[in-house]
């Protein structure tokens, strides 16, 4: 009897690892051929056939070719590493008394997700013309890095560092103009910044916009 509940584990554990690489190569084929082709020209037939999967495991996994662009863009955001990146933004922000720091250290999250958000969310933009489905995906990630930028805003708030006359709406809008993809196309992908002088315009806009000057 122990030998066969091993080889269940043992088979549970294979198939939950084979759903997840099958995920994953869907998630990469879909961003490739996405970013590619445009939204519309894309087929889930033929994000399958680049993923070696069928076209029922796509649909099972994803739903539609909307839940495919929402995943991508999950992905985007959660950053490279093993802990995502809002993750460890927040246990920073919990433990980093220097303003300064902090918003420098923001504008690194911020630099270690772009360049693989922005193609994303300016593949959706432009989906967003002509897709209703687009267009609400398009509005929901808007509202949710809103949401986000108020978060980190009323953790400077809280503590006293906002610059005087700066409350916390104001410091969210500021947060949420700089940190949208379409200021990184503009710089990075279309004039060619290098990601670190972008990550430190980034990080000196919203030092001079937020905070008061630091003592000399």
């Amino acid at each position: 009897m122990a030998r066969v509940k091993a080889t269940r584990s043992y088979d549970s554990t294979r198939r939950r690892q084979q759903a997840q690489e099958n995920r994953d190569g869907i998630l990469d084929a879909a961003r490739e051929l996405f970013l590619a082709s445009g939204y519309a020209a894309t087929k889930i037939s033929a994000i399958a056939g680049r993923a070696g999967v069928s076209v029922e495991t796509v649909y099972k996994a994803f739903g539609n070719k909307p839940g495919l662009v929402r995943a991508i863009a999950d992905a985007a955001l959660a950053g490279p590493e093993m802990v995502p990146t809002v993750q460890r933004s927040d246990e920073m922000g919990a433990h980093e008394t220097d303003p300064y720091t902090i918003i420098k250290r923001w504008a690194g999250f911020a630099c270690e997700v772009m360049p693989r958000l922005a193609p994303v969310v300016l593949l959706i933009r432009a989906a967003a013309v002509s897709s209703p489905e687009m267009a609400e995906l398009l509005a929901r990630l808007d509202a949710e890095r809103l949401d986000r930028m108020e978060h980190q805003t009323r953790l400077l708030h809280d503590h006293g560092h906002l610059r005087l006359g700066v409350d916390i709406a104001q410091a969210r809008d500021v947060m949420w103009a700089y940190t949208d993809p379409a200021l990184y196309e503009l710089l990075v992908l279309r004039q060619n910044w290098p990601l670190e002088r972008f990550r430190d315009f980034l990080a000196t806009a919203l030092t001079s916009a937020l905070l008061p000057p630091e003592a000399t």
